[in-house]
């Protein structure tokens, strides 16, 4: 009697720890700071410098650069008319900034003073740094196309190279190193899978049962796309070597990017929800919910420090169907662990 009675006492603890898990699994991920930084315009991408922990952010006619730690302004690059995001290419010292009107500043990144500005197609908006391939990836929304050039090209008189055709209007876009470049067709509904060498679509790959795809993150290492749909709402999990959909996870509402940091996927929506996702044999599931400030859509991601920063503003009543951010109330939210 006595031994059955240890037995049921040990499932039974078994059985708590078990259920317990789960619960600690969901309070990983805290917001930890917020720097409050004011400043005019809008903002999109914004984007970590991991070596040196300095966030580019994109202001519309502007583009501040802030340290990561103290939440610091140290320059604000000028010359922008509608800036999206930022590039950063060590190797060259430079940084990237595309602009909608049709361009591509090009600054320093030690003096962050404006070296020229490149000519580029209209609705100039996603952009990334291709390390391994020494490239300058960028789309246009407008013109359909991937844009792309060397780092060290002429910032006054430099031309990028022939645009590729992409089939739809391409929104972001991700690389893995090796001359295969993944990029969201929103209007599509599908992933146009580039071959730089070829400068051709090779392949597209369809995101149902997510629609309207916007923000995408590439692990490299499992060869996974984690893809942010906003209608239908959904996380979408994609193979890269076949374009299957492994796994569609339920996101809150106005995604607009998703990231990778260490072993977990997360997706940030306009609702104020930054969704947690990860894989447990074989399966990916959401494991945790942050609740953050409303309109916190975009973020970047620090690999060294393990911090997340999204930026946002208090807002006001809704003007054309979106509430209005209310002037001088700018932050960026950094979410880390407990």
């Amino acid at each position: 009697m006595k031994n059955l009675l240890r037995v049921l006492i040990a499932s039974i603890a078994l059985l708590l720890s078990g259920s317990a898990l789960p619960a600690l699994a969901q309070s990983n991920w805290e917001v930890t700071n917020t720097f409050h930084l004011g400043g005019d315009g809008g903002w999109d991408y914004l984007t970590v410098d991991a070596a040196t922990h300095r966030l580019f952010v994109p202001r519309t006619t502007h583009t501040m650069v802030i340290d990561a730690a103290s939440g610091k302004v140290l320059a604000d690059i000028p010359g922008q008319t509608k800036a999206h995001g930022v590039a950063i290419a060590p190797g060259a010292g430079r940084g990237f900034i595309s602009d909608g009107a049709g361009g591509i500043v090009v600054f320093d990144l030690k003096t962050y003073a404006v070296l020229g500005k490149i000519a580029t197609m209209s609705d100039t908006d996603g952009i990334i740094y291709d390390a391994p391939m020494d490239r300058v990836l960028a789309v246009s929304g407008d013109g359909g196309a991937l844009m792309t050039f060397k780092p060290g090209i002429d910032p006054k008189k430099g031309k990028i190279d022939p645009p590729i055709d992409l089939g739809g209007k391409p929104e972001f876009l991700s690389s893995d190193g090796t001359g295969k470049v993944y990029i969201n067709l929103e209007d599509k509904d599908l992933v146009a899978v580039v071959d730089l060498k070829s400068q051709k679509v090779i392949t597209r790959w369809p995101v149902a049962p997510g629609g309207h795809p916007v923000g995408m993150a590439l692990n490299a290492r499992t060869h996974r796309l984690f893809i942010g749909c906003r209608n239908p709402q959904k996380m979408i999990v994609m193979n890269t070597e076949n374009g299957k959909v492994e796994a569609a996870l339920p996101i809150g509402a106005g995604v607009d990017a998703t990231k990778i940091l260490a072993n977990e996927a997360f997706a940030s929506c306009r609702d104020g929800s930054l969704i947690v996702a990860a894989e447990k044999a074989g399966k990916f599931d959401v494991v945790q919910t942050v609740k953050t400030p409303d309109g916190a859509r975009t973020m970047g991601v620090d690999e060294t420090s393990h911090l997340i920063y999204l930026p946002t503003a208090e807002f006001g009543p809704a003007t054309n169907g979106r509430p209005a951010p209310k002037p001088g109330t700018f932050m960026i939210v950094v979410v880390g662990r407990k």
